[in-house]
């Protein structure tokens, strides 16, 4: 016997249910196989079990039911066969077994109260509805009677009827003042629940002639009016004080029926002056949490969703200065008959075994009865392979003739359920349903899913080929799924090719063959970059993509998340974006979105916009605030609300930008409603129920926005269900065992009404569960509790008011908590590339063992030794994290020559998963690192030693070390170099026949097998030779005679003399060649121009007509021509070679002399010093 498997209910009416622990076939969604399939009826629509119907229009009975074959339709009235052809205002529709009862064209509702009852049957059984009670609306009319006016003294208390004529279904109460206006309620007047107006005490504002009770009848739009009823409240002085009494509840106590999942509604109005508080608690208890409401000033106490455990007494106290009341409400919950375990429908293959389970509970323990095809099962068919256990029908060895439909019935005194399940017996060959040679393309290193959706009867079983002849699939880089499926969890391109699929029952063998295509990733290898740019100026992005040569890329720019502005100024090109006239608004965030049809990519950068330097002649300036706001044409979700703008200063208001306030719920906070063009000044405003809205105007131009306006009146919306359901609605687990729901909260003005509560919904995904609810208030997260680990669910949260519910909310997938990994990254390997960097490689953990959402994998790895030193020290373990299912990884950062371990783990978000076996790899040799240090010591003659230290980090072993070293002169020239190698054991060196008073820079370096590491380097100086050093001390000395000292102070003052008679001249401003030409022209702005050649004469070269750069060298003879410059240096200061020296004299030559001068032509850099001068003369 194969093995059974349970499948999940689908909303589709014709899939065929899989349940219980044992049945083991799953027909799939397959429009051609569920036509060839047979199946017993199944209904799918029905109208409810108390149908009210308007007696003004036809009457629909709705029976809607799927089989294979197509099943027909009959009817049951009162118990017995409905003919609908003997009545000519009752027909069927077609292919369909919902009545129509023709009641416009004069027939009477009234004539067709009923229970009735539809049966869908085909040749594999019968499946029946609901009771359907059919009963016409009814809104009579208030009975006349004689009002009395209610004389009241003041301080009393008053109670004004209303009784209601009695309707189907009962009336909505209120009551209204002649002008239609809502009369106003508070702690002191209220509207009880059998729609009284009860007073604690009157008032003498209470007086008025127009108290009317309205009922209002749903069903049938109409509204019916008490004839008015007037109170005089008479003043006596004193007003006497009173304790409280109870108006309704009377008595001390009073009992109270409510059936579970019903609204508790209990209420105490009490009278008393002053005005009695009420108080509510429950005996022996605390009123449950988020259940419990409080209504009409606390005198109703509301539970919703009762259930058994909120049965018991509940007391409600008045209380004013005076004294208190109390009264007990007794409350016995009951239950209508409610599903624990409904019938779910069988599908088996012949000679295999199943049950159909019915269990419900209530209060009381309802009766299960059982008919099969519509019929009591006492007395329907007797079939061998069905035996009846209480609420449990037993199949074993069913045969083709054991379809049926089946109905469980539960049922007590306050009401019942019914079920229809069936049992469809097939025999089917395998069939897939996976087309063939169908094309499967996946980007790298991501998942492919090859389906093979099939059918069978027995349940085939599935195998997986890869090629036309290869071997059967198997191992870990495979997932098998269950619906034959097959997944290779990280596709790499050699996983492309062909793959076959083979189903197999006892009825047959059939196969498909499918084609995966694996596909390069697409990459933006040029991403845009942030820039700023002037108003008015010109920017670009660029986008340059590299992608799968087989793949189409398209490129899509967006602006703040939004398509581009539809404005010709944006250009956007093969690998840009070009921005023309930048405006302000251009302003933001661009990104650059590359899709392929399988895979998108996108970057993202940011442009700021400066201003440009504003025009002098123009100011402008923000718009002036909008004024003179009005509201109009006022309707519960729409008003229209005009204004008038306010100067624009200079630049054009280009929009109004519309805020509003909710007073009600968010006093002082302004939120943006919308926003219009600056020619406009009136805008039609959607509105919210249940909010007090003030709104106000604010202008924008180019230069920025206004103050906001003075604020509108206000205008409050009337209360309204919820329109719409919490958003970002999430399942997280926070534990392994549990599930947290959360989702953000509406805003207040988003409730629409008062009484906002949530109803959380979840169920576990792809198993056969009924949604599980609880309704909460004031909170935006909700604790599952006992879920297994890791598992999908079902979640969706409703929204909910006093007024009603929000739509049906989208159902969200989230998912239990994590628990750790359970298993180690196998078969992991270790590819050495050089001395410094390693690749790893491991096979991925199955995915059902992650337990989790699978992150990423993380190597640890760390040093053993270095094989060079053989000394072990601290292990300083690493860790690099690979994101994703990834399977490789590079190792960088190693230490040549040295062993390492390295494990791998499995990383969710709970956690890392046990570690891989340690895997030993060693690293080869690399080039050492510099010595540690180089010194130079005992300097003689020609001789200096050098002692230096073995690398820090030798990577290998070495081999030897190159000393290389040359001598430097005074001028810091650089002479030959000489190398030397030294044995890798020795640790010092003894430099002779060197230089005596040499400076040498040594170079220094060690090598192993793979070359030479960085060098360092050191300089020293051999000691200076003894008759060198008389004859630089003699010169010292004669440098330092007094003579020369005298001589040199001589030649400074002279010097010091010349410069004080130029400086004189200047100042007197004499006349000299070039002062005499600047006197010849009559505008001093023209500069002077010599008459032969019409070059500038100051600074012109007779040779070659080329004016003089500042500060350049004479001619190339070394002297300066007379008719060149007759200008001093005193008059120009630059033009001459001239520098000062440290002391302040001035050494070099002066231009423009009368006679011939050789140049002294020095063209060192630096002044020479008294003792070069002195050394220069002996």
């Amino acid at each position: 016997m194969m093995k059974k498997k349970s499948l999940c209910a689908s909303r589709a009416s014709l899939v065929l249910f899989l349940c219980q622990m044992i049945s083991s076939l799953d027909v799939p969604l397959d429009s051609k196989l569920l036509e060839e399939l047979s199946q017993p009826p199944t209904i799918t629509q029905q109208s409810p079990k108390d149908y009210i119907v308007d007696p003004r229009e036809n009457i629909v009975i709705q029976c809607e039911a799927k089989g294979k074959p197509p099943p027909s339709f009959s009817w049951t009235r009162n118990g017995t066969h409905f003919d609908i052809d003997k009545d000519a205002q009752v027909t069927m529709k077609p292919n369909s077994g919902t009545l129509v009862i023709n009641i416009m064209n004069g027939g009477k509702a009234e004539a067709y109260e009923g229970v009735y009852q539809c049966t869908a049957r085909n040749e594999r059984g019968a499946a029946i509805s609901n009771n359907i009670v059919i009963r016409p609306s009814r809104s009579p009319l208030w009975t006349k009677e004689k009002l009395e006016p209610n004389h009241v003294r003041e301080g009393d208390s008053l109670v004004l009827h209303c009784r209601p004529p009695v309707g189907l279904p009962p009336p909505i109460i209120f009551w209204m003042d002649n002008a239609f206006q809502r009369l106003p309620q508070s702690e002191r007047v209220s509207q009880g629940l059998n729609g009284d107006l009860y007073f604690s005490n009157v008032q003498p504002e209470d007086t008025r002639e127009d108290y009317i009770c309205y009922a209002r009848f749903n069903h049938t739009q109409t509204i019916q009016q008490k004839q008015p009823i007037s109170v005089k409240v008479f003043s006596t002085k004193p007003v006497t004080e009173r304790q409280p009494v109870l108006l309704t509840p009377t008595g001390s106590t009073s009992t109270k029926v409510e059936l579970r999942g019903n609204v508790l509604l209990l209420e105490c109005i009490a009278a008393g002056l002053p005005t009695p508080v009420i108080r509510w608690i429950k005996e022996g208890g605390e009123l449950p949490a988020n259940r419990t409401f409080f209504e009409n000033f606390k005198k109703t106490l509301k539970i919703t969703d009762v259930s058994e455990a909120d049965s018991g007494n509940y007391k409600c106290i008045a209380r004013n200065t005076l004294g208190s009341a109390h009264h007990v409400i007794s409350v016995t919950v009951k239950a209508a008959p409610y599903w624990i375990t409904a019938p779910r429908n069988l599908v088996l293959s012949p000679g295999e075994h199943g049950n159909l389970i019915c269990r419900a509970n209530g209060n009381p323990k309802p009766d299960i009865s059982w008919l099969a095809n519509g019929v009591p099962i006492a007395i329907a068919p007797e079939d061998p392979s069905r035996k009846v256990d209480g609420d449990t029908i037993i199949f074993s060895h069913v045969q083709e003739r054991s379809s049926a439909v089946y109905q469980c019935n539960a049922s007590n005194e306050y009401g019942y359920l019914l079920a229809n399940a069936f049992v469809n017996v097939l025999a089917e060959p395998p069939r897939i349903l996976t087309p063939a040679n169908k094309l499967y393309q996946v980007i790298a290193d991501s998942p492919a899913l090859l389906d093979c959706a099939y059918f069978g009867s027995p349940k085939p079983e599935i195998e997986w080929f890869k090629g036309v002849k290869g071997s059967i699939l198997r191992g870990n880089e495979y997932v098998f799924h269950d619906n034959g499926t097959l997944e290779i969890p990280v596709a790499q391109k050699d996983s492309t090719g062909t793959y076959t699929c083979v189903a197999r029952n006892e009825l047959g063998k059939t196969q498909n063959e499918v084609q995966l295509e694996v596909k390069d990733p697409t990459m933006i290898i040029k991403q845009p970059e942030y820039k700023v740019i002037q108003r008015y100026g010109q920017v670009s992005f660029e986008c340059i993509i590299k992608h799968d040569s087989t793949l189409s890329p398209t490129v899509i720019w967006l602006k703040d998340n939004d398509e581009l502005p539809d404005d010709e100024r944006f250009l956007v090109g093969k690998d840009n974006l070009t921005i023309m006239n930048v405006t302000d608004k251009d302003d933001g965030t661009y990104t650059c979105i590359v899709n392929t049809t399988l895979d998108s990519v996108s970057a993202s950068a940011v442009l700021t916009v400066v201003a440009a330097p504003p025009t002098p002649a123009i100011i402008y300036a923000r718009p002036n605030p909008p004024f003179d706001l009005e509201l109009t044409g006022q309707l519960e979700r729409s008003i229209e609300l005009s204004w008038i703008p306010g100067d624009e200063n200079n630049s054009p208001i280009t929009s109004f930008v519309i805020e509003y306030e909710d007073g009600l719920h968010e006093p002082g906070v302004w939120h943006y409603q919308t926003e219009v063009p600056g020619t406009q000044t009136t805008v039609q405003l959607k509105l919210s129920p249940y909010v007090n809205y003030s709104f106000r105007v604010i202008a924008v131009n180019e230069i920025g926005r206004s103050q906001p306006s003075e604020p509108s009146e206000q205008y409050l919306t009337k209360s309204a269900s919820p329109d719409e359901n919490p958003s970002n609605v999430q399942g997280i687990g926070s534990e392994p065992d549990n599930l947290v729901i959360t989702w953000e909260s509406l805003k207040g003005f988003q409730s629409n009404g008062p009484g906002l509560q949530y109803k959380v919904s979840w169920r576990q995904k792809d198993v056969d569960d009924e949604w599980t609810s609880v309704i909460v208030a004031n909170v935006s997260k909700y604790i599952v509790s006992g879920t297994p680990t890791f598992v999908p669910y079902e979640i969706k949260v409703q929204a909910l008011n006093d007024l009603g519910y929000a739509p049906e909310p989208s159902v969200v997938i989230g998912h239990s908590g994590e628990d750790l990994p359970m298993v180690a990254p196998g078969n992991v390997q270790v590819f050495v590339i050089n001395s410094t960097l390693a690749k790893v490689h491991w096979d991925p953990v199955p995915l059902k063992t992650v337990r989790g959402h699978l992150q990423g994998y993380k190597v640890y790895y760390w040093k053993v030794q270095s094989l060079s030193r053989r000394s072990r020290r601290h292990v300083e373990k690493k860790i690099l994290t690979f994101r994703g299912n990834k399977t490789v990884g590079m190792l960088p950062g190693l230490e040549p020559y040295s062993s390492y371990k390295l494990n791998v783990r499995v990383v969710n978000g709970k956690g890392e998963g046990p570690a891989s076996p340690d895997k030993l790899f060693r690293t080869p040799e690399g080039v050492p690192g510099s010595p540690s240090f180089l010194k130079i010591t005992n300097p003689t003659l020609d001789s200096l030693t050098l002692e230096w230290g073995s690398p820090t980090h030798p990577n290998g072993v070495l081999t030897s070390y190159i000393l290389k070293f040359q001598p430097i002169n005074n001028t810091h020239e650089l002479g030959p170099l000489v190398e030397i190698r030294i044995p890798a054991n020795e640790s010092s060196l003894i430099l002779k026949n060197l230089n005596y008073s040499t400076r040498y820079k040594f170079y220094f370096n060690a090598q192993t097998s793979v070359g030479s590491g960085n060098q360092i380097t050191e300089e020293a100086v051999t000691i200076m030779d003894e008759g060198k050093m008389a004859m630089a001390s003699r010169q010292v000395d004669i440098a330092t005679q007094g003579w020369f000292i005298g001589l040199m102070c001589a030649v400074a003052l002279l010097i010091l003399i010349l410069l004080i008679v130029c400086f004189i001249r200047r100042n007197k401003g004499g006349k000299y060649p070039v002062k005499e030409k600047e006197d010849a022209h009559a505008d001093p702005e023209i500069q002077p121009m010599k008459e032969d050649d019409g070059t500038f004469g100051e600074y012109s070269d007779a040779e070659d007509h080329k004016p003089l750069k500042k500060g350049s060298r004479t001619p190339s003879d070394r002297t300066v021509k007379k008719e060149d410059s007759d200008d001093s240096l005193v008059d120009y200061g630059e033009g001459v070679n001239g520098q000062f020296n440290e002391d302040g004299s001035f050494i070099g030559q002066y231009s423009g002399k009368k006679e011939k001068e050789p140049a002294e032509g020095n063209e060192s850099s630096e002044a020479p010093s008294p003792v070069n001068a002195m050394n220069s003369f002996v």
